[in-house]
């Protein structure tokens, strides 16, 4: 049989059924410490032992925290320690706190014995691809102790990121509006037409806008750079709608876009950087476009008014001044 849980029963909630908060803030790590060694645990004395506390300490860890909650959290029962529903959602929750306690602690010691770290990085499919592993060979040349972590995304997914704190830098394909986001300028990218080696194009010293426009097209995903600075040029500099274009697909990637165009699926306008060993390899033609010149640059983007550790500062001074194209900017 389950005996009575910790608390005595679940107390009475607010007017609205949602728990105080000023009582819920007073939950501390203690007590959340104390709910996941009982868990690991399986029973009280052997938790309280792991915590160096008397038996009766710990269980009135758990009651306080049921008090803050309104709600018991463990039943106990000859088997051990089954958690209610409140109990499981405060146990998951209070796990990744403490794994986050133990990577902050980690991290710090790495700071302080070798002047090293980790880099948390997200950019665009661009940079990620096609700029920064060269980049980030010649930083860890410099800065053996210092790691770096890139997750690749579209644009505007680089910027949630930097703003939810889920990474400290970017590297996207167009400057950032959001006013807590701080912008520089880093290197220089050319956007091209592209088609199949055996394109009817191939050939030509140039093609019409309006030819353009008529032909199948492939194209990124919204979210995209290189889509929303291709949408821009059009708008601005040609007064053409992107909704104009014969468009038969979009893609998530630019390796995904050259395939389609080696398939023949249709014609694209790429990043030169992301097409350049293609065309070297004769696979594609870039095919110019009249009066046309699609350039963007590439930003470095991070929270204003961040604090940044030492070898955060030592990535963004290397970053700043070094160039993809050749060795380090003069």
């Amino acid at each position: 049989m389950r005996s009575a849980p910790v608390e005595t029963g679940r107390r009475e909630c607010g007017r609205d059924g949602a728990m105080r908060f000023d009582a819920f803030r007073n939950i501390s790590l203690q007590q959340l410490e104390a709910l996941v060694f009982l868990v690991q645990e399986g029973n009280f004395s052997r938790a309280a032992r792991r915590m160096n506390l008397s038996q009766p300490s710990l269980t009135k860890h758990i009651q306080n925290m049921e008090s803050a909650l309104e709600a018991p959290v463990a039943i106990r029962e000859k088997s051990g320690v089954t958690l209610t529903p409140e109990g499981r959602v405060v146990y998951d929750y209070a796990r990744r706190v403490f794994k986050l306690r133990e990577d902050a602690r980690d991290r710090i010691a790495r700071v302080r014995e070798h002047e090293g770290g980790d880099i948390a990085l997200a950019a665009s499919t661009i940079p990620a691809t096609y700029i920064l592993p060269a980049v980030l060979s010649r930083f860890r040349s410099r800065c053996p102790q210092i790691r770096v972590f890139v997750q690749t995304a579209d644009s505007q997914e680089v910027q949630d990121l930097i703003l939810n704190g889920e990474r400290e830098f970017g590297i996207i394909g167009r400057k950032p509006s959001h006013a807590k986001l701080a912008a520089e300028p880093l290197w220089r990218d050319r956007l091209i037409l592209v088609v199949p080696a055996d394109h009817r194009w191939a050939r030509k010293a140039s093609v019409s806008p309006a030819e353009l426009a008529a032909e199948p097209f492939v194209l990124r995903e919204p979210g995209s750079g290189t889509r929303d600075i291709l949408a821009g040029y059009l708008r601005d500099q040609a007064g053409v709608e992107l909704s104009a274009f014969n468009l038969i697909a979009e893609l998530g990637s630019s390796e995904a876009i050259k395939e389609a165009v080696l398939a023949g699926l249709g014609v694209s306008i790429l990043s030169v950087r992301a097409v350049r060993r293609e065309i070297d390899q004769g696979l594609l033609r870039e095919c110019p476009v009249a009066d046309w010149r699609i350039e963007r640059a590439f930003h470095l983007i991070f929270r204003r008014q961040a604090a940044f550790l030492r070898h955060q500062r030592l990535f963004l001074d290397f970053i700043r001044q070094v160039s993809p194209d050749d060795s380090v900017r003069p």
